[in-house]
């Protein structure tokens, strides 16, 4: 028994050095990320100072753009969203509202909104997508095509806005997505500066709770009060303003938001659109195109462009958080999966050698390993063996360079485009980056083994988002 016992109590103390490695290899991989952001951030600062949308505006040669819209009981919030980008400021715009058999008053409200007509005619090709019910045309806009069509998720939705636009670029936006009036003069860019190679650019998200939005504009950028969405704020400027700058860097970018993306339609068409059995289509068909256009030997770019800014409804509960976090950590893990082969293979450029393989380990493993960490401490101070500088390390490793990570995000925000202009509002954005280390965090080490356990089970829900619609903020 002491035999056995002495066993357990040197396998504890070696895990723990194995977690303070990797996790001190990840954070090395994170600084590095974050350094190349400041110096990609600084260029698209310089280069938006320089070039404003409403000289680019002028221009006779933007390409055509279909906005798709995938909408499923999105009643409290379509309208807003519809008209928001409706009002858009781009030339040769469409948007392309597509009713995944909602069984709310989603359609009810588009009819009464933009005085829906149905077109008489049939759908002259075969479309991937579950069966289309109806197609209309907006008698108040020509800029307006609304899909009616059975429930077949978010990708089967997205892949009847694909084929139904006439566009040579569409971009993807969420219903419950509000898009700044020039962000697609914005985040077309990298299409007009190389319009052979690029199939793909991404914009920043940001948190639209405690904002002020009237017709389809924020009027007001309102941080909300700490809380689930106030942590969010922190998450998605780090993730923004640092992670995706820094990966583009490296032209490594591998996920483009699903609430706001823009594509190249022929070559989404020609990789057979979204899959429809996952759950992270925005992840998955980023990588599936890295895989497709290297493994054809073809030159192409994926970009992230700063600037441009599309505001979403975060959820305020941990009941829906955690349903979208673990549904995020399913997707990620089959996109993973699927694409394994990927992995350290260097057909597949930085890709493969580098950025899969350093995501894995940092957002599939890093999850799983810290929260095992959180297991093994009170184990060992169980057990009389809790070493101090483990301890410390951990801290340092985990919350430590958690903070300094959250505040390199505060930073950046400052810096460039600074949307939240208020001292006070900086001062509360610092206060949340500490905060959400401590009980935030861990949570989010449980909600990734959860949904660990539901990959495994093979739960492939998707789970109500709900949303209590845009207007004043808080």
């Amino acid at each position: 028994m002491t035999t056995v016992a002495g066993w357990f109590l040197r396998g504890l103390a070696a895990f723990g050095v194995v977690v303070v490695a990797y996790y001190a290899v990840i954070n090395v991989f994170y600084l590095c990320i974050h350094v190349l952001a400041l110096f990609e951030l600084e260029e698209d600062v310089r280069e938006a100072r320089w070039d404003p949308p409403f000289r680019r505006f002028a221009s006779p040669f933007y390409p055509g753009i279909g906005v798709v819209v995938p909408a499923y009981n999105e009643a409290a919030t379509i309208v807003e969203s519809v008209r928001s980008m409706l009002a858009l400021n781009y030339p040769d715009l469409e948007v392309v509202v597509v009713n995944d058999g909602s069984t709310d008053a989603t359609m009810d409200r588009l009819r009464e909104a933009f005085d829906l007509e149905a077109v008489d005619a049939p759908v002259p090709f075969d479309v991937p997508c579950e069966p289309i019910d109806d197609v209309y045309r907006s008698r108040s806009t020509d800029q307006l095509l609304v899909v009616d069509k059975a429930n077949g998720g978010k990708s089967d939705a997205l892949n009847a806005g694909i084929w139904l636009t006439d566009m040579p670029l569409f971009c993807a936006v969420d219903a419950d997505t509000v898009i700044d009036r020039d962000a697609l003069l914005q985040i077309v860019r990298p299409f007009l500066e190389r319009p052979d190679t690029a199939v793909a650019s991404g914009g920043v998200v940001r948190v639209a709770n405690a904002c002020d939005i009237e017709d389809g504009v924020v009027e007001r950028v309102g941080l909300p009060k700490t809380g689930l969405p106030g942590m969010q704020v922190m998450e998605y400027l780090r993730a923004f303003y640092s992670g995706r700058l820094g990966l583009n860097r490296v032209n490594g970018l591998i996920l483009i938001s699903g609430a706001f993306g823009l594509f190249r339609t022929d070559v989404v068409r020609e990789v057979g659109g979204y899959r429809h059995d996952t759950v992270t289509e925005d992840f998955e068909i980023i990588v599936r195109l890295h895989r497709h256009l290297s493994d054809a030997g073809r030159e192409y770019t994926v970009d992230f462009i700063p600037e441009p800014v599309a505001w979403t409804e975060v959820p305020a509960s941990r009941r829906v958080l955690g349903r979208q976090r673990r549904r995020w950590y399913r997707g990620m893990v089959d996109t993973v999966v699927a694409h394994r082969d990927m992995l350290f293979n260097r057909a597949y450029g930085r890709v493969g050698t580098l950025v899969m393989p350093m995501f894995v380990a940092a957002e599939t493993f890093g999850p799983l390993i810290e929260g095992l960490g959180y297991l093994i401490l009170p184990l060992a101070w169980y057990f009389g063996v809790l070493n101090v500088e483990f301890l410390v390390a951990f801290f340092l490793l985990t919350t430590g360079f958690g903070v300094f990570l959250s505040w390199f995000g505060v930073f950046s925000e400052v810096w460039s485009f600074n949307r939240y202009d208020d001292p006070r509002q900086v001062v509360r954005l610092l206060w949340y980056g500490v905060l959400e280390n401590f009980g935030y965090r861990q949570w989010k080490t449980l909600v990734a083994w959860h949904g660990l356990v539901e990959y495994l089970r093979g739960v492939d829900a998707w789970g109500a988002m709900e949303r209590s619609g845009f207007g004043d903020g808080d």
